[in-house]
């Protein structure tokens, strides 16, 4: 198990291969379809991101609101294809990494391979085991979209695997490969 600070990211993203597990501590900021809509408008029109996309980690959650004693609600990740259509861009734009869970297109495949980033899957249905990992949670942009809002996360030690590298490698590519034999 590698342990990761996404102050790293950006320069260790390229070593890390598909079906590596990692534990990722550090900020990672939220965000999903409703707002990567308007993030990819702010970026249209030249205004001020919620946050810099060169080297960053994306959370592809949505929060549920925090219970008393706890810094944040059940934190599980969504569905990644859904944000697909503006992954190349971004990644294009300095992202380091993605976190969410499913399959990505090829495009974002493509654009991982180019960029040297990485695509995390987090376990799905275990958003209340997640938000254990979180020790900060603040709300940075977009409050009206609710669980939606783009957050700023801080992980402590959150449990990864790489399921798309930048060399090519894809757990559900080679997974779907060894089932079949």
């Amino acid at each position: 198990m590698t342990e990761l600070n996404t102050s790293e990211l950006k320069e260790k993203a390229k070593t890390l291969r598909a079906g590596d597990k990692v534990l990722l501590s550090g900020t990672v900021y939220t965000s999903r379809d409703a707002a990567h809509k308007r993030i990819k408008a702010l970026l249209d029109s030249g205004e001020t991101l919620p946050y810099a996309l060169d080297g960053a980690a994306v959370y592809y959650a949505g929060p549920t609101g925090a219970k008393d004693g706890m810094v944040i609600g059940s934190c599980g990740p969504t569905t990644s294809s859904r944000m697909d259509v503006y992954s190349p861009e971004f990644l294009d734009r300095g992202l380091s990494a993605m976190i969410g869970k499913g399959e990505r297109s090829e495009a974002v495949c493509e654009a991982i391979q180019r960029n040297g980033a990485v695509y995390f899957c987090a376990i799905g249905g275990a958003g209340a085991l997640a938000c254990k990992c979180i020790t900060e949670c603040e709300v940075i942009a977009f409050e009206d979209l609710g669980c939606e809002s783009v957050k700023r996360l801080m992980f402590r030690d959150f449990p990864l695997i790489v399921a798309i590298d930048s060399a090519g490698g894809n757990i559900f590519k080679s997974g779907r490969a060894q089932y079949s034999r």
